[in-house]
């Protein structure tokens, strides 16, 4: 077993190996196999193929550059689906016991509680006082 795992240490020497974007391929590709165990779709099954391959190419290619680049394209994206993410279950808890009104006059967004009926809101930054229903 040891002398198995040598070779194929020596063969992946210089080699890209993996990063987020292969675990991320290789998670996809088992949520296609786990669709299609029930699905039976053969443009499933092609995707399934067409993402092993592409993962293996990025996973033995010795192009390290272009692999960074492709990984740091999906890191990004990532960011940004996670910030989404973040800042939509911000905004949903908020709401829950929160009104988010705009001042008439300047535009400035104020933050007031729910449940205390009909209220003079006064603005900080322009000092308008306008009557909302809470």
């Amino acid at each position: 077993m040891n002398r198995f795992r040598e070779k194929l240490q020596r063969f992946m020497i210089g080699r890209y190996g993996t990063d987020q974007l292969g675990r991320f391929t290789i998670g996809l590709v088992l949520v296609f196999i786990i669709i299609n165990m029930f699905a039976r779709s053969r443009i499933i099954w092609y995707l399934e193929l067409i993402l092993i391959v592409y993962s293996y190419y990025r996973m033995f290619s010795r192009n390290y550059g272009k692999r960074q680049k492709e990984n740091n394209v999906y890191m990004g994206l990532r960011f940004r689906a996670e910030e989404w993410w973040k800042s939509w279950k911000y905004k949903g808890g908020q709401a829950a016991h929160y009104h988010i009104y705009k001042c008439p006059k300047c535009g400035q967004k104020i933050r007031i509680p729910r449940g205390k009926g009909r209220i003079s809101i006064h603005c900080p930054k322009c000092g308008t006082d306008f009557i909302k229903k809470s």
